[in-house]
């Protein structure tokens, strides 16, 4: 099939690699030039496991090619997705200008039948939104808009996009509903099923399923501060839960909060769309109190071992990605904890894997920002980590002792058991 993706972020270019990997014929298209530019040449611009291999080979291919013309990209195209940005507004709800600024622009270039997908994460309704942006200069008959939401984790998402749990499908059109169950026959079976609905619950879907994922993530980071009271061993409570077929073992790992693109801006967009209904939708507000609080508990107990005065303290920090296998920083953890320390006093020698030069850009000469893990130790009265890095999972305890200056570590993601610590020495 004959596929156009407008915009190429973390869902835009691996929902279009994906297809293309799987035999049809994508052009993705942004207004960045550079970054198309990029992708014509073969620089994948995103860190993402699995991406590129599959990326350069269909680039290669013939399969992917990119396109800074929305005209000619959708030229041909049978399906168009939107894969844009929906940033938070001031109060919580959803941005639309890009999604609606773009179906206007369709509606002036379209000439024969389109199935529009929203494929971005967007407030309920903003399929009729998105349908009246197009009637403006468009008749009915010659598109259908469709809501099939993403549910691709960072750093996994190309595995989950080749192999999902489900694909939703929110369509009224007969029509579209065949175009679509076609695209995605080779992604689904019985265990992996289609499953279709009406627009609203489409989109109600994506929003719901955030939001819970993100309540059982709070609210073990809840279990967890009341296990620290009682003397409890919060990951011996995580595998007792985790054991109930009822419950399940995943989203139950405590830390320093939630982060990245989806889980806080999904929260809030849904809290605002409750408002807007007349409902008050309290859990969720709790949620985002709870995760706020959580945010700034390395600070704390950072300054309840040192003291609340950091000046002549040199933290060394792991992890500065919202979470492991990706390079996205967004309302991540570790620009809350490391505002809080500067501002404390303290000096950062910082180190991720992969979010670097994001951090650069946004605390460029306040931190000292090593080459990798090790070098961050060097100098440093005691450790943080912020990111469960799989690396720093692994790392030797006995060389990380022999380096800091105390044996110090704070583990904001709970990633080394108590009595292996013990064992080095660490306190």
């Amino acid at each position: 099939m004959n596929i156009a993706v407008v915009g190429t972020g973390y869902v835009g270019l691996v929902t279009g690699t994906c297809f293309a990997e799987t035999g049809n014929q994508v052009i993705c298209i942004d207004i960045d030039q550079n970054k198309v530019n990029q992708m014509k040449n073969g620089i994948v611009p995103i860190y993402e496991p699995g991406l590129e291999t599959i990326f350069t080979k269909n680039n290669q291919s013939g399969n992917l090619t990119f396109t800074t013309s929305l005209k000619e990209g959708v030229k041909d195209a049978e399906i168009i997705f939107l894969a844009l940005p929906t940033p938070p507004g001031e109060d919580g709800s959803a941005d639309l200008s890009y999604v609606l600024g773009v179906a206007k622009d369709l509606s002036k270039i379209i000439t024969d039948y389109k199935v529009i997908i929203n494929k971005s994460t967007v407030p309920v309704g903003t399929a009729e939104r998105v349908t009246a942006a197009l009637s403006e200069n468009l008749n009915t008959d010659l598109f259908d808009v469709v809501s099939n939401p993403e549910f691709l984790r960072e750093g996994h998402a190309v595995k989950d996009f080749l192999y999902p749990d489900r694909v939703v499908i929110g369509t009224s059109s007969e029509k579209a509903k065949k175009i679509l169950e076609k695209l995605y026959e080779p992604f689904v079976n019985e265990t992996s099923p289609l499953l279709i609905m009406d627009e609203r619950s489409s989109e109600m879907t994506k929003y719901a399923a955030n939001s819970y994922l993100a309540t059982r993530i709070s609210f073990m980071n809840e279990i967890a501060n009341l296990c620290e009271k009682v003397g409890a061993n919060v990951d011996n409570v995580r595998r007792g839960i985790g054991s109930d077929n009822r419950i399940g073992p995943k989203f139950l790992y405590p830390g320093i909060g939630f982060g990245g693109s989806c889980f806080p801006k999904d929260i809030l967009a849904l809290v605002k769309t409750a408002k807007q209904y007349g409902y008050s939708f309290e859990t969720l507000k709790t949620i985002i109190q709870i995760n706020e609080i959580q945010k700034s508990k390395l600070v704390q107990k950072i300054q309840n071992y040192f003291g609340k005065d950091l000046t002549g303290k040199t933290i060394a920090i792991w992890g500065l990605a919202f979470k492991p296998e990706t390079d996205d920083i967004r309302e991540a953890s570790s620009i809350v904890t490391m505002n809080g320390l500067l501002e404390a006093g303290a000096s950062l020698r910082v180190y991720d894997p992969a979010a670097m030069e994001h951090i650069k850009s946004i605390f460029g000469d306040k931190l000292f920002y090593a080459s990798n893990q090790n070098e961050a130790l060097e100098g440093a009265d005691a450790l943080g980590i912020v990111t469960e890095w799989k690396q720093f999972k692994e790392a030797n305890l006995g060389e990380i002792k022999a380096t800091l200056k105390e044996a110090v570590i704070f583990d904001g993601r709970n990633i080394y058991e108590l009595e292996q610590m013990a064992k080095f020495g660490f306190y």
